[in-house]
């Protein structure tokens, strides 16, 4: 295990508005409009967090028109994601 990896992925995944974010996109691919609309966030605020954990490898995007859509691109994060909601052998964090 790369203990600085993983504990880089952690902190990035540790801010509320991110973990908000990534759990939205578990299950499909959002455009920026979508998220920062579902979550009654600022959309520069929501850009921000997107961009950096594109930047960290977390998400990755696509252009759809227009719009710019993430997905998650991280079996880890979406482990974790998963370990999160209860779906881990069924254990609560």
């Amino acid at each position: 295990m790369d203990y600085e990896n993983a504990a880089e992925l952690l902190k990035i995944m540790g801010h509320p508005t991110r973990l908000r974010i990534l759990m939205h996109l578990k299950n499909e691919n959002k455009c920026v409009k979508n998220i920062w609309e579902s979550l009654s966030l600022p959309q520069a605020n929501v850009s921000q967090h997107l961009i950096l954990m594109k930047n960290k490898g977390i998400l990755n995007s696509e252009r759809k028109g227009s719009q710019i859509c993430y997905f998650l691109n991280n079996k880890s994060v979406m482990n974790i994601l998963k370990y999160l909601e209860g779906g881990s052998d069924g254990l609560n964090p």
